[in-house]
Order: structure tokens, then C-alpha cells, then sequence
């Protein structure tokens, strides 16, 4: 960005609820399920039809709050926000305007840097619509009605950088507390963008929106993209090129934003109270109850794993990647000695996993073998039943079948050979052609016996012990000296 130049970044993150039933009817809250199947008159928009508040959501709206340090209203209520689309049925959204759930709170970059939240809002979300069918449009309403918790950052964030960062963190806040999947994949953490550009000490900019950016990759690459533009546009000179109070979308596939529609203001959606719902309130003991059972977040836990458990701060860090890689890594503790070994384990061989199609697993969730399996694995590795190499050789294996460690060790044949008559054979069989690395061994130079370890290891077949075989050859190498 040119140092000339400031830009000035706010965050709307529109995060759907991990409820069971929809906002404000019992409809099942689902994803891939067939078009419009998870609907019913209140999905739909049919008149007469009355919404009844989740309480469910509520909760979870509420842990949201705590988790980000918000402070919670007493009162709130719902309003209705006019706009009309094809996946709105009712032709209005219901929301919250001026009396949100709660307000305040934020997020710390790890530069020291403070994002704060302006509010937390619950609101309903609205069905999916399908334009890419040629001359038609379908609409899917299975979304309709999903709860949703809108974050809403004051503009605090300077860089595309920094707004990756606070993402990242907000996700994993909502994902560790256990308020919402916020998989973006499918579509349940979507993100809006609010920037303008300005010259240090000049007011701000005209503010642009950027809309439905559902990466954080888009995120960064349309911030990068329209920081630029609005740059550029400024520094031309031309009044007609000055940007406009809009809404555009990011081109992913040309890299560029493009004008979506004129930017409205809050009156242009004619908010006013729902009639249908009345307000709620949220009193000290439902707080202290939310409070009571909020799980514990993510710095907590990478402190914890690190002043208790002894992990470094990269090993505490990948282990707290997600909720559920950190769920599996205490349960397989629960099995093991070794927070180290496990998170090595979790870390290096697990994780490669999700990389490789071939695995048949993309996610902790999709893994076949339990916690306990993982950690008999472990353990057949550190005693020397089998080498590492052997163990990964199981581990893929236990991707496709129910078989435990130990049955897969002894069916694939990848028990280490401990038969010390049979090392003996194959150690002097290569000693035999290896006059010349034997004499540097006797002289002194014990890097050489690396030489003849891989050669006793091809003929066992990748079976044998290193360290049973290094120990084998120097001693049949000094009896050889002593005979001599």
C-alpha cells in the first residue's frame, strides 16, 4: 500500500448457530440436504404464520457474547428489516437494529493491537439463491431461517493482514466455545467487508462494502484488490472516478471487485419492531448459567498445554488448530504417558492424512480409529515393536478397517525382528564384503558403522532394530580386533 495512504477496515462475520432447529420454528437446522426439503410455513413466508423464539440459539448467542467479552443487554428485541429478493419470501429479514443482544468486547492481534466489537446481533438467514441456470433462478429455502449471529467490528483493522488475522481468531473463539461449526465450505461463517481509504491526517473516505466473501483468501485478495482501486481512483484527480457509497463483489476468478448495487442506509430497509415477537430479557442467573457452561477457549488451552503438559509453543499451537484435533489430542492423552509423543503424532503423521486423498479422510471427524487405537500405535513405536515406517504403514491402514494396531501389526508383518541369532547372521554376512568401512570403525571413525547399518537393514527387510543392529556390529567388529 502506498505509505501515503491510509485504509480503514471494518468486519460484518455472519456465523450460523450450531442449533438443532431453525431461528423461530422446529424445522431441522442442516446442510446437503435435497432443495426445499426443510421447510415449512414460516420458511416460506405464508401469511398467519407465527415465529417462536429458539431458545437454543438464545443460549448460544449468549456464549458467543461471554467468550468475546461483550456485554450483554438486559433487553433486547427483534425487528423486521425490509428488502426484497427471491430467497426472502416474507419480503423482510427479522433482525435486531437498535436493541442488539450485546455490545463491546474484541479481539487482540497478536501484535497488541485491540479490534473491538461495535455488537453481536442474532438475526435470521435467508434462503440460497441459484442463478447459474441459464435463463432462470432457483431458490433453495432449506437456509431460510437458520440463526445466525452477525459480528460487527468497529473499523479498527489497517491491513488485508491484520483482517485475516482477526478472522482467523474469531473463528476459532466460535468454534472452541462450541457456538457454531464455521465452516466455510458450508457457507456457515461468511464475512462482509467495510473499507475506505484516506490520507494520514485528512478525513476518512468514502466507505465501500464488499460483499459475501466466503474465504479468508478472498477476504485478503479483494481487500488488496479494492484498497488499490480506491488508491488509484483518488490519486487520478477525476471527480467521476471518486469511489461511491456502494455494494460490490469480488471477481474471484479476474481478481477484481465489481459494482453489485447503490449502498443502502439503515432507513432504506424501513426497520420497525417485530409485532409477532416480543422482547426478552436476559437476567444475572441465565448470564452466570451461559457463563457456567462456556468451554475452555483456546488461549487457555495452549496455555495449559504448554506450563502443564510441557509442549512448545508450536506443538501447543497446532494442537489448539481447531476444536476437535485438541478434543482427540486430550482424549488419546488420556491412553498415553506422552503429551509429546502424542502431539507428534497428531501433528506430523495425523495431519498428513487430511493432505492425501488416498487416505480416505479429510477431517478429525472422518477418522475411523479412536483415541485409544492412536495411542496403542504410539506405544507399538516407542517399544520397538515396530519402526516408524511401520507404524505409518498401520496408522493408513487403520483409516479403512476396524482391526486394532496390535491385529494390524502381526497381519501386515511389520514386527521389528528381535531374534538376535538372525541379526547375528545378516551383521556378519555384511561385515564379510566390508573390509575397508570395518578398518575405519577400528580407527577410530564410528560414523562409518552407518554404512554398514543400511545394508543389514535392506536384508531384514526394514525388520531389524537400528539400534540392536548398531550395537551387534560393534561388538562383533571389536571381537574381530581382539581375534586379530
Amino acid at each position: 500500500m502506498n505509505a501515503a495512504w491510509n485504509a480503514v477496515i471494518g468486519l460484518e462475520v455472519h456465523c450460523q448457530l450450531a442449533t438443532a432447529s431453525k431461528l423461530f420454528c422446529a424445522c431441522r437446522n442442516a446442510f446437503g440436504e435435497p432443495p426445499n426439503t426443510l421447510v415449512c410455513p414460516l420458511c416460506t413466508g405464508q401469511p398467519g404464520a407465527l415465529p417462536v423464539l429458539n431458545r437454543e440459539a438464545l443460549e448460544l448467542g449468549l456464549r458467543a457474547a461471554l467468550a468475546l467479552g461483550c456485554e450483554v443487554a438486559a433487553r433486547s428485541k427483534f425487528d423486521r428489516k425490509h428488502y426484497f429478493y427471491c430467497d426472502l419470501p416474507k419480503g423482510y429479514q427479522i433482525s435486531q437494529y437498535d436493541q442488539p443482544l450485546c455490545s463491546g468486547g474484541g479481539l487482540t492481534l497478536a501484535t497488541g493491537k485491540r479490534v473491538r466489537l461495535k455488537r453481536i446481533h442474532l438475526e435470521e438467514d435467508a434462503g440460497k439463491a441459484i442463478h447459474d441456470r441459464g435463463q432462470v433462478t432457483l431458490v433453495d429455502l432449506n437456509r431460510a431461517g437458520v440463526p445466525l449471529i452477525e459480528c460487527v467490528s468497529e473499523p479498527d483493522i489497517s491491513t488485508p493482514a491484520e483482517a485475516h488475522e482477526y478472522l482467523s481468531a474469531l473463528k476459532e473463539i466460535l468454534q472452541f466455545a462450541g457456538v457454531s461449526e464455521c465452516d466455510m465450505e458450508k457457507g456457515s461463517l461468511r464475512c462482509d467487508v467495510n473499507v475506505s481509504v484516506h490520507r494520514a491526517g485528512t478525513p476518512l473516505g468514502t466507505k465501500v462494502e464488499l460483499k459475501n466473501l466466503n474465504s479468508f483468501a478472498h477476504v485478503v485478495a479483494a481487500l488488496e484488490y479494492e484498497i488499490r482501486r480506491q488508491i488509484e481512483a483518488y490519486e487520478s484527480g477525476e471527480p467521476s472516478r471518486a469511489p461511491v457509497q456502494e455494494t460490490r463483489l469480488f471477481d474471484v476468478q479476474r481478481g477484481e471487485t465489481r459494482t453489485m448495487r447503490a449502498k443502502e442506509d439503515a432507513h432504506d430497509y424501513r426497520y420497525f419492531p417485530d409485532p409477532d415477537l416480543p422482547p426478552f430479557h436476559v437476567t444475572r442467573e441465565h448470564l452466570e448459567r451461559a457463563r457456567a457452561h462456556l468451554p475452555e477457549l483456546p488461549a487457555a488451552r495452549r496455555k495449559r498445554y504448554t506450563d502443564t503438559l510441557g509442549l512448545c509453543e508450536y506443538d501447543a499451537g497446532v494442537m489448539t488448530s481447531s476444536r476437535a484435533l485438541a478434543d482427540y489430542f486430550e482424549a488419546t492423552l488420556r491412553f498415553s504417558s506422552s503429551a509429546k509423543d502424542v502431539a507428534n503424532w497428531l501433528g506430523n503423521e495425523v495431519l498428513a492424512l487430511f493432505k492425501d486423498p488416498s487416505s480416505g479422510v479429510r477431517a478429525v471427524d472422518e477418522l475411523t480409529f479412536k483415541p485409544f487405537d492412536l495411542a496403542q500405535l504410539i506405544e507399538l513405536a516407542d517399544s520397538g515393536k515396530t519402526n516408524r515406517a511401520g507404524a505409518r504403514t498401520i496408522l493408513r491402514a487403520m483409516c479403512s478397517t476396524p482391526k486394532a494396531p496390535r491385529e494390524l501389526l502381526r497381519d501386515l508383518g511389520l514386527e521389528q525382528i528381535e531374534d538376535t541369532a538372525q541379526l547375528e547372521r545378516w551383521c556378519r554376512e555384511v561385515l564379510a564384503g566390508s573390509e575397508r568401512i570395518v578398518a575405519e570403525v577400528r580407527g577410530g571413525n564410528e560414523k562409518a558403522l552407518g554404512a554398514l547399518i543400511g545394508p543389514v537393514m535392506k536384508l531384514s527387510g526394514g525388520k531389524a532394530k537400528p539400534q540392536a543392529v548398531r550395537d551387534l556390529l560393534g561388538r562383533l567388529i571389536a571381537e574381530r580386533g581382539s581375534a586379530g
